[in-house]
């Protein structure tokens, strides 16, 4: 049985500690927060024992971390956990600058501890299901992806001016998905952004709509939409066009029922946001990840690809500001 420790009691935290606490072969035994109350409320609903995130780092009972708590801990979690000897999952990102993410993962590979990152869109049922697809050739070789991703509503201004950005907090994980679609590592990247949805945004020093388009060596393309408001609804599309055709996985309706009538057909709204769309994601990527520490497998997505997706988000703030195009460094 793997002992689970939770950093982190808030939304996030609390999905991927009810999930390993459903898991078979699993256990969430210790809750952290800096909120004290918030994690003896999720401990009592699970079993656990509220604890400080330092004794969770240095119990010897506890064989597995999970971190969703704020980003700018996330690093130096990592580092603590691995020098532990523990098994990391960790919230993407690992931190918002490249340079550190390196560096952590130098301590996470000197330890020789298993590391994996929240990139959940992998293991979205319809999107996986569309990968598998897509490397068995299904449509050939891949010419084009796109990547639609919108929002019902921005977020407060006070958590986007800590967000680091559009890119590397929204888009980052359409910059993971194109890499997982595309199979290759682009080599440069075009981004623009605007303030379109709220001026104070703009004040913040931040865009709410954002596009990017990035190729690779072999001239492969991806494009990128982002946006802060989408009025219909959690806007989550893909489509990657190919040699042979095209796959597409298109936005989950919170019903399947149509109605028609001689005025038309309607379908019901998208799903309101990433806790009803991605709730299976979540099951299954803590799942994947019990599963290869149980048997022995290095989890993925790994940190290296968080490093890259970070990088390509480094790449796109720093085009949109700039309004060129910026070569990516894959060293």
């Amino acid at each position: 049985m793997l002992k689970f420790g939770l950093i982190g009691a808030g939304r996030i935290g609390r999905i991927h500690g009810a999930n390993v606490h459903a898991r078979p072969g699993a256990e969430l035994v210790a809750v952290a927060d800096f909120d004290l109350k918030a994690a003896q409320a999720f401990a009592a609903e699970t079993g656990a024992e509220a604890m400080s995130s330092e004794a969770i780092l240095n119990s010897s009972d506890i064989d597995a971390i999970l971190i969703c708590s704020p980003t700018d801990t996330h690093a130096h979690l990592i580092e603590t956990a691995a020098r532990a000897g523990k098994a990391v999952f960790c919230e993407k990102p690992v931190d918002l600058s490249s340079d550190r993410v390196k560096t952590t993962l130098q301590v996470v590979e000197a330890a020789g501890v298993p590391l994996m990152i929240g990139f959940n869109r992998r293991f979205d049922p319809s999107f996986a299901d569309l990968h598998k697809r897509l490397r068995a050739g299904a449509v050939g070789e891949v010419e084009i992806v796109t990547i639609l991703s919108r929002d019902p509503a921005p977020p407060p201004v006070a958590y986007i001016e800590r967000s680091g950005g559009l890119f590397r907090d929204m888009m980052i994980h359409d910059f993971d998905m194109a890499r997982f679609l595309l199979g290759e590592e682009p080599v440069d990247v075009q981004a623009f952004g605007s303030s379109l949805v709220d001026p104070a945004i703009g004040k913040a020093g931040d865009v709410d709509t954002a596009v990017v388009q990035m190729r690779t060596a072999s001239g492969k393309l991806c494009q990128i939409s982002n946006s802060r408001r989408a009025t219909y609804g959690y806007d989550q599309r893909i489509e990657v066009h190919g040699s042979k055709g095209m796959l597409r996985a298109g936005n989950m309706h919170k019903t399947t029922v149509e109605l028609a009538t001689g005025a038309g057909l309607t379908i019901d709204p998208v799903q309101d946001f990433f806790l009803q769309r991605y709730a299976e994601a979540y099951r299954l990527e803590l799942g994947a990840f019990v599963d290869a520490l149980s048997g022995g497998a290095k989890p993925s997505p790994s940190g290296i690809d968080g490093l890259r997706a970070q990088r390509l988000a480094d790449a796109a703030t720093e085009s949109a500001k700039s309004g060129k195009p910026v070569q990516i460094s894959l060293d």
